[in-house]
């Protein structure tokens, strides 16, 4: 017999879950693993909520796993590290994005790329290694393999970095590895929103160019279903157009300006746990952050209805430590 979340490991937690496609959130008792010895376990003091989690909650991408704890964008101080973990050390501050397993040994791995690895185990809604359930931020306690955490330097401040860990790495990573980072090239951004306006600063701090006319670099963060030919049209000979948002349709992609301006249209999703690092430390040394709403963990469903209407320029982030309380 199946065990229940509550009996499923030794530790006790407690969150926010959904249980059906409504995504409706409340209050969930749940467990985790004890520290092993490579695990780092943090209390969580901040949560960022993602487009995504609205996805996954409703269900709207398919394969939900209910009762689901969303929630990858996770900020919190370390209580408790294994004995052989050598980066962390009980009251540093620690982040945990998208990401909390990987092959470590396939082609993708040995580059870092573990968000491409084809055994790569998400934060939340899916299994782990041992087939239990893995459940997000939207909670009082993570424990996660250290090298699938990353530092957070002290200047940081906890809510404000909290979306980075999705929304930042998602952003930096294109513009990296695509060689999009050099100084004077001229960048347009597509979507101002939670993606988009931590684009712009990423881009402004690699000495990337805004334009008026055509460009060489087009960020397109729209989740919506949106025309792509207008923004190919814009890019110079041999432009490129990076798609970081997620639209629930398929796209209708315009052949010919690709053949003839030589330009290039590519997906890229997230990054690797070397990459979120450097990134990290990129935003420390030019002081960027998210720009934010934090709310109590009791809005969060309303928080999500105005994320599913539009009604939101920035990132909301859930004050977990002074908001999320147990059930009475």
């Amino acid at each position: 017999m199946a065990k229940s979340p509550e009996q499923e490991h030794p530790v006790k937690a407690f969150g926010w879950a959904a249980r059906d496609s409504s995504g409706h959130l409340s209050p969930f008792d749940f467990s985790r693993r004890t520290t092993g010895e490579n695990d780092v376990t943090f209390k969580v003091q901040y949560c960022g909520i993602c487009h995504s989690d609205l996805h996954n909650i409703r269900n709207e991408w398919g394969g939900a796993d209910y009762p689901m704890v969303p929630g990858h964008e996770i900020l919190g101080v370390v209580t408790e590290v294994g004995n052989k973990v050598t980066k962390f050390k009980v009251g540093d501050k620690v982040g945990v994005g998208a990401i909390i397993g990987a092959c470590r040994s396939c082609e993708s791995c040995a580059q870092s790329l573990e968000n491409y690895c084809p055994s790569m185990i998400l934060t939340y809604n899916t299994k782990d290694r041992e087939g239990s359930t893995t459940y997000g931020g939207y909670s009082d306690i993570m424990v996660t393999d250290e090298h699938y955490a990353v530092a957070i330097p002290d200047n940081l401040p906890l809510d404000g970095a909290a979306p980075l860990l999705c929304a930042g790495i998602t952003v930096y990573s294109p513009l990296k590895n695509y060689g999009l980072d050099r100084p004077g090239l001229h960048v347009g951004v597509v979507g101002l929103g939670g993606l988009g306006h931590v684009a712009v600063k990423f881009a402004k701090a690699m000495g990337l160019k805004s334009a008026m006319g055509t460009v060489d670099i087009i960020i397109d963060t729209v989740s919506a279903v949106h025309a792509l030919l207008p923004l190919v049209e814009l890019l110079r000979s041999r432009g490129k157009l990076i798609m970081v948002g997620a639209p629930q349709r398929p796209l209708e992609l315009p052949i010919m300006p690709l053949l003839f301006g030589g330009k290039i249209v590519a997906g890229s999703c997230a990054g690797g746990l070397t990459e979120l690092q450097e990134m990290i430390n990129f935003a420390s040394e030019h002081n960027i952050t998210s720009d934010i709403e934090v709310i109590p963990m009791d809005y969060v469903n309303t928080a999500m209805e105005r994320l599913a209407k539009g009604d939101v320029r920035y990132r909301f982030v859930i004050d977990i430590k002074n908001t999320l309380k147990p059930a009475a």
